[in-house]
């Protein structure tokens, strides 16, 4: 049985890696999954990922990235981690869950940096080799909603530093990639309580799992 990638795409402060660990939790407790369950991250999934995932967000004052230079190296990434990771545990019948994937590209350095979309879908599949997500969740949340959150962190890196009329065009792409793929892209109401999203995730996920032949059994306890 070949696994399925699940991942979680949105704006800054959107929740990605607080829902994730959510349903991780939530399916390792209440279903009976018949294949192994993983979580990784772009950029930052490999060991040569996390070395660029610090040039990419690091915000010390040291010397700027170029727009394009910040695209090849989310390619670097993303072409390390399709094949010493995801494929690999693909190819296993793994369920993998992922914060970010092809979607952030397009979406961050297309519309975000203004960078041509042919171009990026050019690199995005010579970086996966045609990998696609079999199930995307788009937590959409109010930009201004997002950044406060990610203020109240503390610590911004260098992509939440950026103006608001990037996150803005960001936003944007992500509601336009979702438009355009309606069967893989989910949209989840993210501006609500943490519980109300977890619970809606947990829903479609569990259907999918469900569908797809991994479950044994579920739980409809939330």
């Amino acid at each position: 049985m070949k696994g399925k990638l699940i991942v979680f795409e949105g704006v800054e402060g959107a929740g990605k890696t607080t829902q994730i660990q959510r349903l991780i939790q939530f399916l390792q407790a209440s279903c009976f999954l018949r294949v192994r369950l993983v979580a990784t991250r772009e950029p930052g999934g490999t060991e040569l990922g996390r070395g660029l995932r610090h040039l990419l967000l690091k915000q010390d004052g040291g010397e700027s990235v170029s727009d394009r230079a910040e695209l090849l190296m989310y390619a670097a990434d993303r072409a390390q981690h399709v094949e010493t990771f995801l494929k690999p545990e693909l190819s296993k019948g793994t369920i993998v869950l992922c914060d970010r994937f092809t979607d952030s590209t397009i979406a961050y350095q297309g519309y975000g940096r203004g960078l041509k979309l042919n171009l990026i879908k050019q690199l995005n599949e010579i970086a996966t080799g045609g990998l696609e997500s079999d199930l995307t969740l788009w937590l959409d949340i109010n930009v201004e909603a997002g950044l406060a959150r990610v203020r109240t962190r503390g610590g911004c890196d260098r992509i939440e530093q950026a103006d608001l009329k990037f996150h803005r065009l960001v936003q944007q792409g992500f509601a336009e990639l979702a438009e355009e793929n309606k069967s893989r892209i989910v949209r989840i109401n993210a501006d609500r309580p943490e519980y109300e999203v977890a619970q809606e995730i947990q829903t479609i996920v569990t259907s999918r799992l469900e569908a797809w032949g991994y479950l044994n059994n579920t739980s409809s306890e939330k």
